[in-house]
């Protein structure tokens, strides 16, 4: 039997994202996010509807200051007490999870989606996904770019306009492009 497209993406292997399936979860989201960001600060249970419905997991005390952008939404789960400021983006073609306590400052943009390096596969169309992984009590500080297929270990902090192209381990602090490992925090 074959494959959806929507299973690939999941999968991390190359898919359509043009197939009607993956269009209508695009859409789906972009009329939440658009209600969303739209939504006023006096609208809380408005906006708490608005991201259970968006979201594949909110934990409790989240908070997403709009404008908040991000491809399909059901494939980020966000532990409790999430805090993400103005203009963040997930490209969520893949899951992204984000542990309890997560603090993400502005503008930092997290990329499940990838495509093919070659560039005659590129061109071609198909794209890719890998999942993101940042684990509880991390801090990411504004402007940063979280790359696909990283893990930021638990109780990390990543410094304002990093770009993380591969894993940081847990309790330390990590910056630039490309984001290394600084000190340890403990």
């Amino acid at each position: 039997m074959a494959r959806t497209e929507k299973e690939k993406m999941l999968a991390g292997e190359l898919y359509v994202a043009a197939d009607p399936e993956l269009v209508a979860g695009r859409a789906r989201a972009r009329k939440l996010m658009r209600a969303y960001n739209q939504s006023t600060e006096d609208e809380l249970k408005l906006r708490e509807r608005l991201l259970s419905q968006l979201l594949g997991a909110v934990g409790k005390g989240t908070w997403i200051e709009p404008p908040f952008h991000c491809d399909y939404g059901e494939h980020i789960r966000l532990g409790a007490r999430v805090y993400m400021n103005f203009n963040c983006i997930i490209l969520d073609c893949n899951p992204v999870t984000l542990g309890d306590d997560v603090f993400l400052g502005p503008g930092v943009h997290i990329y499940a989606a990838t495509h093919p390096l070659d560039p005659d596969e590129r061109i071609k169309g198909p794209e890719l996904g890998r999942p993101v992984t940042i684990g509880a009590k991390v801090w990411i500080g504004g402007g940063s770019i979280i790359c696909p297929g990283v893990t930021i270990g638990e109780g990390s902090t990543i410094g304002a306009g990093s770009v993380v192209v591969k894993d940081i381990p847990p309790y330390v602090f990590a910056a630039g492009n490309p984001c290394r490992v600084i000190r340890p925090l403990r």
